[in-house]
């Protein structure tokens, strides 16, 4: 059976940012662009409209910006989409800012075709981190310190915290399993009691909440 196709909002300031984006995923046969937005406020009102499976969102747009747009549509709709959000600058604390509100990822600017088309399907279907070294080095750059580990950490069994810090590192659940010498539902279980403890609401965010709280070390 054919899966439909992934619909996608683009939202970006930028025309010819929003048409190239439009160009490359049309073109493939299972990805549909929902619409487009030109401000953070367009976007949560679009997505709320379309329901989207996956919104390609500026971290810098008038009015409302990415980080914001973010959080409202992930705190208003009950099966929110995946948003990836679009930078410049792979080290922008707005893009760390978003990614601790609840994105599942980010894309540059720069990235070329195949990248954009990847991560789309990547974010859309998959189990595991975007691009799991960039979100390592953003960690390093901008973690913040927590004095006294959160109450999570303690909930955490030792199997939970195995699973979380193999996250971390970009694994599948079922390479996770293969890790652990456990079957993939057995995985499954512990990703969603650790996302549960964490508060997270996706790997990303469990991801990047164990960085802040020391339990996993960035690596720079």
């Amino acid at each position: 059976m054919t899966r439909p196709a992934i619909r996608v909002v683009l939202a970006d300031d930028e025309r010819m940012v929003r048409t190239a984006l439009r160009a490359i995923l049309s073109a493939e046969p299972d990805l549909e662009v929902a619409g487009e937005a030109a401000t953070g406020a367009e976007a949560v009102s679009l997505v709320r409209e379309t329901r989207p499976d996956v919104v390609l969102m500026d971290v810098r747009m008038p009015e409302v910006d990415g980080i914001r747009a973010t959080e409202q549509i992930l705190a208003t709709l009950d099966a929110p989409p995946r948003i990836v959000v679009v930078t410049t600058f792979e080290n922008d604390s707005y893009v760390y800012d978003a990614l601790r509100a609840g994105a599942a990822g980010f894309l540059l600017k720069r990235a070329d075709a195949d990248t954009l088309v990847r991560a789309v399907r990547l974010v859309a279907h998959s189990d595991t981190l975007l691009f799991p070294s960039a979100v390592r080095t953003l960690a390093a750059e901008h973690a913040r310190a927590h004095p006294a580990a959160p109450a999570w950490v303690a909930r955490l069994t030792e199997r939970e915290g195995e699973v979380l810090r193999l996250m971390a590192t970009g694994l599948t659940n079922a390479e996770i399993a293969g890790r652990m010498r456990v079957g993939p539902a057995t995985v499954k279980t512990h990703v969603a009691s650790v996302l549960a403890k964490t508060g997270a609401r996706d790997r990303t965010q469990a991801v990047i909440r164990a960085y802040e709280a020391g339990f996993t070390k960035p690596v720079s």
